[in-house]
């Protein structure tokens, strides 16, 4: 099975790509994770982005706040499908890091999920991995179909304590 590298530009990211990791190895897919910044160490990350694919990895993860250029330049360098995470930091609490990342030039694309969105982004690439792995593909289906029963109870609960009146 190919790996996902998880990147994110700081250490105090961790709790947001921490989401991506831990619905990752949820689906027993292998994970790296890195903290490589963008701007301070910029030879690191492209080379983890040039060499990723030589070593199994199959989808990159980047997670940063504020200029939010790690997304971009981990596809700059690979050609290996990427996903952005916007982390709310800062005073715009995000929105700058999500404008970033959603605005790529022709020919260099960047998947970006929701600011602070980590855990959807590790489905996200794990629904990448399972185009070619049927067994992903079924452990995802029957996630969705267990996500599904969870709402359906909880609307059954709901619909039948308010028939009876209970606030």
């Amino acid at each position: 099975m190919k790996s996902v590298g998880v990147v994110m530009g700081s250490a105090s990211d961790t709790p947001v790509m921490d989401g991506a990791v831990e619905a990752l190895r949820e689906f027993g897919i292998p994970v790296e994770v890195r903290v490589l910044s963008a701007h301070r160490t910029p030879d690191e990350a492209l080379q983890f982005a040039r060499h990723a694919a030589g070593r199994g990895v199959g989808v990159l993860i980047a997670g940063a706040g504020k200029a939010a250029h790690l997304a971009g330049v981990l596809a700059a360098a690979t050609s290996l499908p990427v996903i952005a995470v916007p982390i709310a930091s800062g005073s715009l609490g995000g929105l700058d890091a999500l404008l970033a990342m959603v605005q790529m030039p022709p020919g260099v694309p960047v998947a970006t999920v929701a600011v602070d969105g980590g855990r959807n982004a590790g489905l996200l690439a794990a629904r990448i991995l399972a185009l070619s792995d049927d067994g992903l593909a079924a452990a995802l289906e029957k996630s969705r179909d267990a996500m599904a029963a969870k709402v359906r109870a909880a609307d059954e609960e709901i619909r039948t304590r308010y028939e009876r009146g209970d606030p």
